[in-house]
């Protein structure tokens, strides 16, 4: 008896961000822990996608990590590994643009990925 395929989930990313896991330099994500992404786990499959376009890359994840803000997010993996063309500082302000206090205080997600 064969297994199902695992379902993909799609995500929206801003095209700066995936041109950079298009190219492979962008190994983790940043995501507000919502409840839709509570039971992402290592092996499942991410189709990001940009919003109003075909364009889409995709990516196994390779391990999930929890952290109380994004400031613990930068400080527990490597910044570069999140933005390799910003400096740690300005990833956090670009974050925090992105994801306002109420949303960071949900606890944020780095979720290292591989393209496939």
């Amino acid at each position: 008896m064969s297994q199902a395929p695992t379902p993909v989930r799609e995500l929206n990313l801003y095209r700066r961000y995936f041109d950079l896991v298009a190219a492979g330099t962008k190994t983790i994500e940043v995501r507000v822990k919502y409840p839709h992404l509570e039971d992402l786990a290592a092996g499942q499959l991410i189709r990001f996608r940009i919003k109003g376009t075909d364009e889409s890359c995709d990516v196994l994840v390779k391990r999930v990590t929890a952290y109380d803000s994004f400031e613990a997010l930068l400080d527990g993996e490597d910044p570069a590994r999140v933005n390799s063309t910003a400096s740690r500082e300005e990833q956090l302000r670009n974050i925090r643009e992105i994801y306002g206090p109420e949303k960071e205080a949900l606890g944020v997600l780095a979720i290292e990925i591989e393209r496939v």
